[in-house]
């Protein structure tokens, strides 16, 4: 498919949104912009998922160099959980070959709206520690949270479950391009015991490195699309900066509302094309 100047503006102003909304939330913003590649622009799943990888990887590398959350990344914990999430990565990549447009649109459209129905069920929950006198563990971590107004301290629960969560978001990363942040931020928040920021700025910084053992898969098929990718990449890293910026001023619960309403609208428009395709 041809892409002409305009909709390469376009595509540089959808990645400026994906790459605002994945710093904001830690998710690649690849979420947001494979349904505006595939739906708005007529890519296919696969070509979309191409270009979205090379974003993931911008954001990330955006994000991880930013002062900002500089604090907040659990450098330990992310190379730990960096491990099996690559080895998913090449997985899903490898896997996708063998699956239909429909099947990879039913696929989307469920992991999308579990996601955020679990997001809905913990809004309240912040997993913090405000006796910074208690010890984080070894996997666990410490920052100075503006919402308390005060440093906090978290300890990482269900190890098991965090390195399985890791190779599943890679596995979702290498098929559909949107970033292993989609699964990983909220289990982690949800289930393994990370404060919303923390999960999103570390598993943010994990990504890039995930996508970055997929993406040349994609690369060798055919799958990535030059110039879309380049007008992309550039509006990502402008929207990232953006998120960066608005991270640590926003609550946590309003970024979980944020993160469901995103997906549910997202979930919405795939189980409508894997009904119609």
């Amino acid at each position: 498919m041809p892409i002409s100047v305009i909709p390469l503006l376009e595509v540089m102003a959808a990645g400026a949104v994906a790459g605002c909304l994945g710093a904001l939330l830690g998710i690649g913003g690849g979420i947001f912009l494979i349904p505006f590649l595939n739906v708005v622009l007529g890519l296919d799943m696969k070509a979309a998922a191409g270009i979205s990888l090379m974003t993931v990887i911008a954001t990330s590398s955006i994000v991880s160099a930013g002062s900002a959350n500089r604090g907040v990344i659990n450098l330990r914990l992310g190379i730990l959980l960096q491990i099996p999430a690559v080895a998913g990565g090449l997985i899903g990549a490898e896997g996708v070959e063998s699956l239909s447009q429909r099947t990879l649109y039913m696929i989307f459209a469920s992991v999308t709206g579990v996601i955020a129905a679990v997001m809905l069920t913990r809004l309240d929950r912040r997993n913090v520690i405000l006796d910074v006198n208690i010890p984080s563990g070894p996997l666990g971590g410490q920052y100075f949270e503006q919402e308390s107004g005060r440093p906090i301290v978290y300890q990482l629960r269900r190890l098991p479950t965090a390195l399985g969560i890791s190779f599943s978001g890679g596995v979702l990363s290498g098929l559909l391009g949107i970033g292993g942040g989609i699964l990983q931020v909220p289990a982690l928040n949800a289930w393994c015991g990370v404060p919303m920021r923390a999960a999103a700025a570390t598993t943010a910084a994990m990504i890039g490195v995930t996508a970055l053992g997929s993406a040349p898969i994609y690369y060798a098929r055919g799958d990535v699309m030059a110039p879309a990718a380049a007008a992309a990449v550039i509006g990502v890293l402008v929207g990232s900066r953006g998120g960066m910026w608005l991270a640590p001023r926003a609550r946590a619960r309003w970024l979980k509302i944020l993160m469901a309403v995103v997906l549910t609208i997202v979930s919405g428009i795939y189980i409508y094309r894997s009904v119609t395709a």
